[in-house]
């Protein structure tokens, strides 16, 4: 007998039972009590979990069902491509209003479906359940070959710090879809729909170029102390280096503003890795057309500094997400 879940979780299903996501890993899939997942020879496997929870992470008023689809697997991606990974599958756990289990629902399968043939990454499993808002949790499971995964403490002083892609555009595309200025929303594709640098981690870690790497998802402010920590180390980051990241000029015609955006803006899950100065000349201004930009130097102790134009320096204030800041 169809019960009311066993109908919303045929829908998630859809038509991807059990057929083409052997190739995957999945040896079983959705539908029993739990999947069955075989690993690569040679790899080690990679797990990481997201939240994204209406009111937090999107706005049910303003992000379109399809891109809260995308997104949620999308930045949970962004974790295994930091490590140089691929992912192989995840697990959808959904709790939604019962007045969702319409067109947005249908929507929102449209944009996750989207996002896991973009990424090879079909559903293994999960769970369903009634909340009166929004609250989703993926688990990804990916794979890296032995040896090589990126990781946060490798860092060394001396190494050239990189990012990928230009910093700030998707917390400028939240500002857009705040309030509906049309002459920003270039910047609303990064904001609504990102996409995890899959490739370049994969790249970077296949020819052992990064010493150490993440995502940037709360804000390069944020994230490069984490870095840092992990490696024991510091670092220095030139203003000016950076500003050739940030975004056009037309978006946002003042400079602090721009700056402040690449330094404070999350969302945007580009890499942040570093670079030991003798393999520098092997990193390209862009891969596959993605910009890529030396922004300073690892350091020793432990101040994050940020370099200015005149040559001064100040301490760099972690200023991007943070969930359990005081408003």
């Amino acid at each position: 007998m169809k019960t009311p879940e066993n109908q919303l979780i045929q829908k998630i299903l859809g038509k991807s039972s059990r057929s083409n996501d052997l190739k995957s890993g999945l040896r079983v899939g959705i539908g029993d009590d739990a999947a069955l997942f075989a690993p690569r020879s040679g790899y080690e496997t990679i797990l990481t979990c997201d939240w994204f929870l209406e009111e937090i992470h999107f706005l049910r008023d303003r992000h379109p069902a399809d891109s809260v689809g995308w997104k949620c697997l999308a930045r949970a991606a962004s974790d295994i491509a930091a490590m140089g990974g691929t992912p192989r599958c995840f697990l959808l756990s959904l709790a939604i209003p019962n007045e969702l289990t319409g067109r947005w629902l249908t929507d929102f399968l449209i944009g996750l479906r989207r996002a896991s043939r973009r990424l090879q990454c079909p559903i293994a499993g999960g769970d369903t359940t009634r909340q009166n808002r929004v609250l989703i949790n993926v688990t990804v499971i990916g794979d890296v070959r032995r040896g090589q995964a990126l990781l946060r403490s490798s860092a060394k002083p001396g190494d050239i710090i990189y990012i990928s892609g230009r910093l700030g555009e998707a917390d400028l595309g939240l500002s857009a879809l705040r309030s509906a200025r049309a002459r920003i929303r270039p910047c609303l594709r990064k904001h609504l729909y990102p996409e995890p640098r899959i490739a370049l981690g994969q790249w970077l870690a296949d020819h052992r170029l990064a010493t150490a790497a993440m995502d940037l998802s709360d804000g390069l402010s944020t994230d490069l102390p984490r870095l840092c920590a992990s490696s024991k180390v510091g670092a220095t980051i030139d203003e000016s280096k950076l500003a050739s990241a940030t975004v056009g000029h037309d978006s946002v015609p003042n400079r602090n503003k721009r700056l402040a955006l690449a330094l404070n803006g999350g969302d945007d899950y580009e890499l942040l890795f570093t670079v030991a100065p003798n393999k520098t000349q092997k990193i390209p201004l862009a891969y596959r057309a993605l910009k890529l930009t030396a922004i300073g130097e690892i350091t020793r102790g432990t101040g994050i500094k940020l370099s200015h134009p005149d040559g001064k320096t100040s301490p760099l204030k972690a200023a991007g997400w943070d969930p359990f800041r005081d408003p």
